[in-house]
């Protein structure tokens, strides 16, 4: 290792061999790309029920399950860093459970697999919702955490995954991204569901919450950046511009060629709205849809999710690129694979 400009330089070598999990999703396959571009070596594991990957340089594909993680030690022998993206997001009720294993079990059982291979140093995938809401004062930064266990089955699951990779035996750097936007977001996210409510005149008033968006491929970036420069057992908060939701819905609507909803819902009416739709999806279990109304996402909507991304400024030297430039790619890939209609 070099240190420069006050933080530390990871010597890359040629052979240097990265084992990336998530590679199928959204952000692991822009991580795996940049990843790419970086000059790193790549063993991507993609779940045996994923989609396809298209065939990239320098990249082999493993299939497996980070819930079966003792089949994953041999694939790890020969790698030296691990970089865990896989994980869950969703705000559909009969998911939660899944949406625990995924990222709680998961991420224990693929730290434990680490150990085993002898990974240097490991990459985790968190999110910034484990730093809870800003103040009326001051942005969120890396010293909160988050103490509203209620809000959604994802962020609760995240704070646990957070908490068992501080204490991995493998040294961890942990990635907060606050809302990744742009394009492949093939599911969508929540996030992404949003864009595409939007774009289908499905948003007809909006919450008086606000939330930090940032380009997907900003998030990508920042993932190779820990890893050259982070230190180990901090985490770093990655976003790009902060913003209420009315603002979300103008700059879509700028894109678009919509209306921005002008309607404010008064947030207990939006809750009771969400409670009924919750009860619906309980007693009606089997629906794979997602919720019209997401009681999770109602109770993350009247929270202001604003952080500060000055720590991965000053150690890693992250940059965020403009935010309506992501929605614009966001929208053109939607549209180009049908999601508008």
């Amino acid at each position: 290792m070099r240190r420069m400009a006050g933080h530390i330089q990871r010597v890359k070598d040629a052979d240097d061999l990265v084992f990336l999990t998530g590679a199928s999703g959204f952000v692991g396959s822009h991580v795996l790309r940049a990843l790419l571009a970086a000059r790193y070596r790549v063993r991507a594991l993609v779940h045996t029920a994923a989609r396809s990957l298209p065939s990239l340089e320098g990249c082999t594909l493993v299939q497996g399950d980070i819930l079966r993680p003792g089949e994953l030690v041999h694939h790890m022998a020969g790698c030296r860093y691990l970089i865990h993206v896989a994980s869950l997001y969703s705000f559909l009720p009969a998911m939660r459970n899944t949406i625990f294993a995924t990222n709680v079990y998961g991420s224990a059982g693929i730290l434990e697999a680490a150990q085993l291979a002898g990974i240097e140093l490991a990459i985790i995938t968190s999110s910034s919702s484990t730093v809870g809401p800003s103040d009326n004062e001051h942005l969120a930064t890396e010293d909160n955490w988050d103490t509203e266990y209620a809000s959604s089955a994802y962020h609760r699951s995240k704070l646990q995954q957070a908490r068992i990779a501080l204490a991995s035996q493998v040294p961890v750097i942990l990635i907060l991204p606050t809302a990744p936007v742009g394009p492949g977001d093939w599911k969508p996210t929540p996030t992404g569901k949003m864009i595409v409510d939007f774009m289908r005149g499905r948003i007809f008033a909006t919450l008086n919450g606000g939330l930090n968006i940032v380009a997907v491929e900003d998030v990508a970036k920042a993932h190779v950046l820990a890893l050259q420069y982070g230190r180990c057992w901090e985490r770093y908060l990655i976003g790009g511009e902060n913003g209420s939701l009315s603002q979300l819905w103008e700059s879509l609507a700028e894109i678009c060629g919509r209306r921005a909803p002008k309607i404010h819902i008064p947030f207990p009416l939006a809750l009771t709205l969400g409670l009924a739709n919750e009860l619906y999806y309980r007693i009606v279990p089997c629906r794979v849809a997602a919720p019209l109304i997401p009681l999770e996402g109602v109770r993350m909507a009247r929270h202001h999710m604003y952080v500060s991304c000055a720590k991965a400024q000053s150690e890693l030297g992250y940059r965020a690129t403009p935010v309506i430039a992501a929605l614009e790619r966001a929208v053109r890939w939607y549209y180009d694979h049908g999601y508008a209609r």
